[in-house]
């Protein structure tokens, strides 16, 4: 913990809301309104809902923290709580600092009015001093890109450019701390970068982000600590990527391991059959969360019934769009154009660190007999996996923190030589 004490301290914060069920019975006659109007008597029932529960955790300066959940899980009546929307019912909160949120972009821009007019409205709206917007106001224009279009009304701009714009404002009060709502997840992908790159900024400015977002990619990228809300109540804090580990998991239950203890009804034929499937980690250890640059183990368990036949083990990975990513088939010597003997059998196969892309993949477990060509067995999706990215991570996004394209994300070497060395001197 920090010496100097954490920038938001949250302590017990309970959220209620009461809910009224109106009475069936007369509930859409007017003379029953109309007496209901006169008595102020209410027929129907009321119920307290509890948006938050005891929520109890700190957040230290210079620290970008992601509070991820279902929907209905409280994320945003926390931060409405934090940003004084809303009082809590019970519990404390301590700010230490300026405190901004970037909850609804755009709120209190005027459709009539031009971008630079709306430039100096919105700032005025979200605390901003007019001499604190002409300093910045070169840097908000450029950062929103909408530069040919600074004097025309904002209600001809595109929905892009209005957010773009509205963030752009936003994002440049220089708050102590920032509260974010899921604004990362507008605009293009470049814009989207240049969103991560100001949080960025601004946590290394020593200032403090809260950031919601349902992106588990961007959770892990630019958060080293995130917290999981379900239910009104914290479940796990701690690092970002065991938090949204722990939030994949609950989602779809862990998906490491699949077993069949009974062989007369494990999948396969007269043959052979399967007893179990795994994914797990370099130490054999089954789990369904990989940081992207840590190596993936998948394993088949089987049982060789009938002596003769040459069996190839072998698995199909998929990503979460349905993309057939590769097939990788057993290519051990030993065993190729070589029956295996009746028996218990393990075969592993390694994908290394650094070659699968952020996401989750699904694994498809197959058994061949390729000459002739049968197959003994072919289970779809019997286990599955997440791989996630950090800013920390030594892989090959490098320093880039935007979305990072593709299916496969191999580190290949690179070299450059000098060719000319005066051209080289000229540059430096």
């Amino acid at each position: 913990m920090s010496s100097e004490g954490p920038a938001v301290s949250i302590r017990g914060v309970s959220k209620s809301y009461t809910i009224a069920h109106q009475s069936e019975a007369g509930s859409h006659e007017l003379k029953g309104l109309l007496a209901r109007l006169r008595t102020g008597f209410d027929r129907g029932t009321k119920e307290t809902f509890w948006a938050l529960r005891d929520v109890t955790f700190d957040v230290q300066p210079g620290e970008i923290v992601g509070v991820i959940g279902r929907n209905g899980a409280g994320k945003s009546t926390l931060l409405k709580i934090l940003s004084r929307i809303t009082e809590p019912t019970t519990g404390e909160i301590h700010v230490v600092g300026h405190l901004s949120s970037l909850l609804e972009v755009g709120t209190g821009f005027h459709p009539e009015l031009t971008g630079r007019e709306n430039v100096y409205l919105n700032g005025s709206i979200l605390g901003m001093r007019r001499s604190e917007i002409d300093s910045k106001f070169e840097e908000i224009v450029d950062f929103a890109g909408v530069e040919r279009f600074l004097d025309t009304p904002v209600k001809r701009y595109s929905s892009g450019m209005y957010v773009r714009l509205a963030f752009a404002v936003a994002a440049h009060m220089d708050p102590d701390i920032l509260v974010v709502d899921e604004v990362l997840a507008v605009g293009d992908q470049a814009f989207q970068k240049k969103c991560l790159g100001k949080m960025q900024d601004v946590a290394e400015a020593g200032r403090t982000v809260i950031v919601v977002s349902h992106n588990m990619g961007t959770i892990t990228r630019l958060c080293k600590s995130a917290v999981l809300l379900e239910d009104g109540k914290v479940v796990t804090l701690g690092p970002s990527e065991l938090v949204t580990a722990a939030y994949l998991s609950g989602q779809s239950g862990s998906r490491s391991a699949k077993y069949w203890p009974d062989i007369a009804t494990a999948p396969g034929n007269e043959v052979a059959r399967m007893t179990a499937v795994r994914v797990c980690d370099e130490h054999f250890e089954p789990t369904d969360t990989f940081n992207i640059t840590r190596p993936v183990l998948l394993q088949m368990d089987y049982e060789v019934l009938q002596d003769g036949h040459v069996l190839v083990p072998n698995f199909h990975l998929f990503n979460d769009e349905g993309v057939h990513l590769f097939t990788t088939a057993d290519n051990e010597p030993r065993w190729r154009h070589h029956p295996r003997p009746a028996g218990r059998y393990c075969s592993t196969v390694t994908i290394p660190g650094n070659y699968l892309a952020e996401g989750g993949v699904v694994v498809k477990a197959v058994m061949s007999t390729l000459e002739p060509l049968r197959i003994h067995w072919e289970m779809a999706e019997v286990v599955g996996f997440q791989m996630v990215d950090s800013l920390d991570s030594t892989g090959v996004r490098l320093d880039f923190i935007g979305h990072y394209p593709g299916v496969v994300r191999p580190w290949l070497e690179w070299r450059s030589e000098v060719l000319d060395h005066r051209r080289v001197m000229e540059y430096r």
